[in-house]
């Protein structure tokens, strides 16, 4: 009897073990699936397209799409998915943690992002970002280059380095657009000091003003609506950002000349002290790109060796979106 009296709420107990197992699967599929329909939906007002744009570009009906957004799909195909990612003008970057999202999966290894479609149209443009790409990594500072959606165009190795802990993000990576990793990635912290104070609420500063210039931008109203979902986030801009200016003035918001500290990865650095330059050029004005540099204040050290995380100070080339690397 004693064998038996502990068998009963053994199995009671393995009954409730998996009935626990099974809501908690329950739960994590339910946060998959939004996460799932807000991939796509935030990606596509990034891009200011309607669904019935995108459907257009992916010549199915607007009620097909309208189900793909939705999640009502049977099953995501690669076929689907690569198609998606054409469509969205994604990066290879975002295309793996499209995969990543909807099929838990890689993407097949011979997908390649469409880099083409992002060129400038100007061929004189084009070879001068080419060039400016070489200028750039010549820099042994971290420097980009941002649009007036603060999306990154061109990253220098020392940018590369500065950043290389970050974890991947389906929307808010340092070299995708600038202001959603300060704004929105759980890592931005932990390279940004003083993150909240120092670049939180001058960046929200500019957006206001970004946003108050150009109100149908949708790439901006994208991030408006994410703002508007952070409720912490929206207090900030709301209230936390004017009352900010008044004490400060415009010009605490001012990226230009801007000191900043940041957590370098390299021990050699550590927490730094940087300033903010940023300028433009003639060339760079008519694409409508800003370059920013960070410029550290301890002094260069000798030729760079192995840093933590197994990398070095310039681990690559210049990496240009919107320019193929040569040996593609």
């Amino acid at each position: 009897m004693p064998h038996l009296a502990a068998v009963g709420p053994s199995d009671g107990l393995a009954r409730a073990g998996e009935e626990r197992l099974a809501a908690d699967e329950s739960a994590r599929g339910a946060v998959r699936a939004e996460r799932r329909k807000e991939i796509l939906r935030q990606r596509r007002e990034e891009l200011g397209l309607s669904q019935e744009d995108l459907a257009a570009r992916l010549r199915i009906s607007v009620r097909a799409y309208g189900n793909w957004e939705r999640g009502l799909v049977k099953e995501w195909t690669d076929r689907k998915l690569l198609a998606l990612a054409e469509a969205l003008e994604m990066s290879e970057r975002q295309c793996f943690w499209l995969f990543r999202v909807m099929v838990d999966r890689d993407p097949p290894p011979t997908w390649r992002a469409a880099e083409e479609n992002r060129l400038p149209e100007d061929p004189a443009q084009r070879d001068y970002l080419c060039d400016y790409a070489a200028l750039m990594e010549a820099v042994p500072y971290p420097s980009f280059l941002v649009d007036h959606r603060w999306d990154v165009a061109l990253t220098n190795s020392a940018f590369d380095l500065l950043f290389q802990s970050v974890r991947p993000h389906p929307t808010a990576l340092p070299d995708d657009n600038f202001l959603r990793f300060v704004l929105f990635h759980p890592d931005a912290a932990a390279v940004l000091e003083d993150h909240e104070p120092a670049w939180c609420v001058p960046l929200l500063a500019q957006f206001a003003t970004a946003l108050a210039e150009a109100p149908e931008d949708e790439g901006l109203r994208s991030i408006r609506q994410e703002v508007a979902r952070d409720p912490f986030m929206e207090a900030a801009y709301r209230y936390g950002v004017p009352h900010w200016l008044s004490k400060r003035g415009a010009e605490a918001a001012e990226q230009d000349g801007a000191v900043r500290t940041v957590h370098h990865p390299d021990p050699r650095w550590g927490v730094v002290r940087c300033r903010m330059v940023a300028e433009s050029s003639r060339m760079l004005e008519a694409m409508g790109l800003t370059r920013i540099t960070l410029i550290l204040s301890a002094p260069q050290g000798p030729p760079a060796g192995p840093v933590r995380g197994g990398g070095s100070a310039h681990p690559q080339g210049a990496r240009l979106r919107a320019v193929p690397s040569l040996g593609e």
